[in-house]
């Protein structure tokens, strides 16, 4: 991709491409900048309502990380012509119920036609521009909280193999369900330095992006991160989706494990989310303010790691 021009420069663009940061942010006024982002996927339930909540989820938290409030948003769907559009109202309903408890309104969207159902959201959302968090702002010294479990991809893989029982599925809905509303609102009222929401990447990749973007060393702790119950059960039995070994490949130079780190915890780590949390970075003195801000968040919650002075890996993980 290196061929296609770069990004046209404008003094209004306050944050663009170039840290692989969750949105796109451009100044408005003095007061106000808009938060612009688009998601979508293919379904990871059956459930069409399920899966219309679970993609609008995700993709209004691009916004929630940047610290914004979302606003509008607009569908974006594809849709197989032999499905009856009863399925698609249905995948529509579960984003609008969405959408709506976040406080937007949806304007539209469109719609093509292709083999496989995908939805998402093109979403925007607003902030002062002052206000605005970035995932290249962690600083030496920060605590780095994370605000949902992960291993929702392995629980995917176990759920479309008809393995999950009703209790981890419903757990996993939960995950995926649950707007960061909560834990945004958490961690403006902290001041926390940086942010950035867990998704494709996995907490690996994500963490490698604000360790890149703010030249420092992450340094997780294996213990402390939450997962999914189940989630390591089924990664030791190697049901663990392709995109953790893609992610592997790509970023694993750039990580370094402890010899306690088990290899079903690598792979969680390694493990894309859908809808994750947010991972937040804040300084110390401010930690426990955010940790009684987050009583009462939806998730389970927890300090995983410290940011360090920039090291031979960006990603340490004992």
């Amino acid at each position: 991709m290196c061929h296609l021009p770069k990004v046209h420069e404008d003094e209004n663009l306050l944050v663009g491409i170039e840290t692989s940061d969750d949105a796109a942010v451009y100044k408005i006024n003095e007061d106000t900048a808009l938060i612009q982002t688009v998601d979508f996927f293919t379904p990871v339930v059956d459930d069409p309502y399920t899966f219309g909540q679970i993609a609008a989820t995700n993709s209004l938290s691009d916004v929630y990380a940047m610290g914004g409030e979302p606003k509008l948003a607009m569908n974006i769907i594809c849709f197989p012509n032999c499905l009856p559009p009863e399925i698609m109202a249905e995948i529509l309903k579960g984003g609008y119920d969405k959408v709506t408890e976040a406080g937007a309104i949806i304007i539209g969207g469109h719609t093509v036609e292709d083999d496989e159902p995908k939805y998402g959201l093109c979403a925007s959302g607003f902030i002062h521009p002052k206000d605005v968090l970035t995932n290249s702002n962690a600083k030496v010294g920060d605590v780095l909280v994370l605000t949902k479990p992960i291993g929702i991809g392995i629980v995917n893989t176990v759920i479309k193999a008809q393995m999950a029982d009703e209790e981890m599925y419903n757990e996993a809905v939960k995950v995926m369900t649950t707007l960061n509303k909560f834990a945004k609102d958490a961690m403006v009222k902290s001041q926390a330095n940086s942010c950035t929401d867990i998704t494709g990447f996995g907490l690996l990749g994500h963490s490698l992006e604000m360790a890149e973007g703010s030249n420092v060393t992450i340094k997780l702790f294996s213990d402390k991160i939450p997962v999914i119950n189940g989630a390591e059960e089924f990664a030791k039995m190697g049901l663990v989706p392709a995109g953790a070994y893609a992610n592997k490949n790509f970023i694993g130079n750039k990580v370094t494990f402890s010899d306690n780190v088990k290899e079903e915890m690598k792979d969680m780590l390694y493990d894309p989310q859908t809808s994750g949390g947010l991972l937040i970075s804040i300084k110390k003195d401010n930690l426990n303010t955010l940790l009684k801000n987050l009583e009462g968040n939806a998730t389970e919650y927890s300090v995983v790691g410290e940011v360090l002075e920039k090291q031979e890996h960006f990603i340490i993980v004992e």
